[in-house]
């Protein structure tokens, strides 16, 4: 896959005496599409807290950009350009689209270039120019997820990790959502997107692994991998068990 924007090596993480994680590793290049790919209770949201800084490994390191950022603060790990879109489009309800915006810019490097955030994201999302002065609360679904991927671009971030940006989602809107994805990747971000939906995945992805019970169970070139192994992998199937 070439040199590493991101890599994570081996990490084993816990939630008390739980173990969530074991020995995981992947490997995103910079300009690239990566997808993790897995059912609900496989380590999908684990992993990327992981990588945010909120849950701290047992063992194991995350690279970024060659620096070590395992268990730094997710302030700091922000700083260095990794911003993240929550699963459910979190958004603050009871404040405007444009305020939601501007929460997305209170990084020192992201204050520097907000103005021409704001006119990238109205540009990307019309929508949200439209309804600036309206509260979060009254956008629809897929608005609200606009909003989220939007606030985290206004954080000028080279990689953005999205957890499940279509749950819920019509699948008109899911497809208006990815595409821009795909426009935004073009434009030279890198993305690393979770969900559960293989077919999506594989579609949109340069580069895919499947998670099982904590475990990466599969990898490959998206475009190279086969829709009924994934599929096997994703729910345990045979040697994937």
């Amino acid at each position: 896959m070439g040199e590493a924007m991101l890599e994570v090596k081996g990490i084993n993480v816990f939630h008390k005496d739980l173990q969530a994680l074991y020995d995981v590793s992947l490997h995103i290049t910079e300009g690239s599409v990566l997808s993790i790919i897995g059912a609900n209770g496989a380590g999908k949201s684990t992993l990327l807290n992981t990588i945010m800084g909120i849950h701290k490994p047992h063992s194991g390191t995350i690279h970024f950009e060659g620096e070590d950022i395992t268990g730094m603060v997710t302030s700091r790990i922000a700083g260095k350009g990794i911003a993240m879109t929550p699963e459910g489009s979190h958004v603050f309800a009871d404040m405007s689209v444009m305020e939601n915006l501007l929460m997305g810019a209170y990084l020192p490097g992201a204050k520097k270039a907000k103005a021409e955030q704001i006119e990238k994201v109205f540009t990307m999302f019309p929508i949200l120019k439209e309804k600036s002065s309206q509260l979060a609360s009254f956008l629809s679904g897929g608005q609200r997820q606009m909003l989220a991927i939007a606030r985290a671009i206004m954080m000028n971030p080279k990689l953005i990790i999205c957890d499940e940006i279509s749950l819920g989602l019509a699948p008109v809107i899911i497809q208006d959502i990815y595409a821009k994805v795909r426009e935004m990747n073009q434009m030279g971000l890198t993305f690393i997107l979770v969900e559960q939906e293989i077919k999506r995945s594989l579609r949109y992805a340069d580069y895919s692994y499947v998670l099982l019970k904590g475990r990466v169970v599969m990898e490959g070139k998206a475009a190279e991998l086969s829709r009924s192994e994934v599929e096997d992998a994703y729910f345990g199937i045979n040697k994937y068990a």
